[in-house]
This record gives structure tokens, sequence and C-alpha cells, in this order.
């Protein structure tokens, strides 16, 4: 594949899906997925996403109720859905991760500012993780639309992690997609000072 249709493949031509086919998301390509998104940075290597994966009919339905009318027929029939969250301990990782093994210092017992640490860079791998998982031949529709204080009850009760945003996952069937939306130019979203 050459650059350009690498390109196309992550950026260019793809689109957020809403709608699969039945066809399973294999473990392997989840993990080529991880192998690309780990390399991306993170501010001291803090690595904060984790990723809980919704396979099970069970674990869907434990989501049901966070999910927005909008988002709940196609949540509920995507092949996978992996809910995007941010460890508020991860500094505990620091020492193994980092050059500095006094950068834990950096963010334990120091509150807000580990919380938006946490955020920050866990949104950070999160949108590497949306383009590898695309560089992996998956589709994915990322989406904001459920109650995350109703979805951290369920899947993270000890309040350690904390959910960010919801992706499906799987082979996109194309139906449904609305035309592409436009971007803003250069000129709208930069300056020079």
């Amino acid at each position: 594949m050459t650059d350009e249709k690498m390109l196309d493949l992550i950026l260019r031509k793809a689109r957020s899906h809403g709608d699969f086919s039945e066809r399973p998301v294999p473990e392997d390509a989840l993990r080529a997925a991880h192998e690309l998104m780990k390399w991306g940075p993170t501010s001291a290597n803090s690595q904060p996403m984790r990723i809980l994966y919704l396979r099970s009919k069970e674990s869907r339905e434990k989501l049901r109720p966070a999910l927005s009318a909008t988002n709940l027929d196609k949540t509920m029939k995507a092949p996978l859905v992996a809910l995007i969250a941010h460890d508020l301990r991860f500094w505990e990782n620091l020492p193994r991760m980092f050059h500095n093994p006094q950068a834990i210092t950096w963010f334990k017992d120091k509150g807000a500012h580990t919380e938006v640490t946490a955020f920050r860079n866990g949104t950070l791998q999160a949108g590497y993780y949306l383009l590898a998982l695309r560089a992996a031949g998956l589709d994915c529709g990322a989406m904001s639309g459920f109650d995350n204080a109703k979805a951290d009850a369920v899947f993270f009760p000890d309040g350690r992690c904390k959910s960010n945003f919801l992706v499906n996952i799987g082979y996109g069937t194309g139906q449904g997609l609305a035309p592409r939306n436009p971007r803003l130019t250069f000129e709208e979203t930069c300056r020079f000072v």
C-alpha cells in the first residue's frame, strides 16, 4: 500500500460508521491496532487510556441504560463496542515507563492536575487508537452520546477509571452514511502570532 492509500484509509476517505456487518471482530486486529496506537506520544509517557471491550450481549445490556436514544440501536447491533476510559492512577506505571522515575511525584496525590492529565492524554491516545483501528482494517464509529456516570457506576465502580467515549467497531456496511461534511480550512483554524 502506498503512503497515499494509507492516508486515504485512515483519514481522507475514512468515515464514521453506524452500521456494521455481522462479521465478528478478530482479537488479532485489535492487538494490531494496539501495537500501532501504543507508540503515540503522551506527556511523561503516561499512557492513561484504558479500553474495556464489550463483546457479550450481557455486557452490552449493562450499557443499555446509559445510551442515548440516538446511539442505542447502532451500539446494541455493533459487533464490538469499546468503552474508552482513562486511569486516574496512571502514575503508578511511571517508574517503569518514563526515564525519570521521580515523575510519579508529579501526579501522585495531585488531584485535579492528575485528572486533567489523565483525561487529556487518554483522549490523545484515543485519537491514535481510532487511526490505528482503521489502519488495522477495521471501521469504527466514535460517540459521546451516553451517560458517563451511569456507565462508570456499572463498569468502573471503584472510581479508578473514568469513561470518556464509546467506539463501535467492526466492518462497516456503508449503509446510512450521510454525505461527507466539509472541513474548516487552514485559514479558518490557524493563525500565526
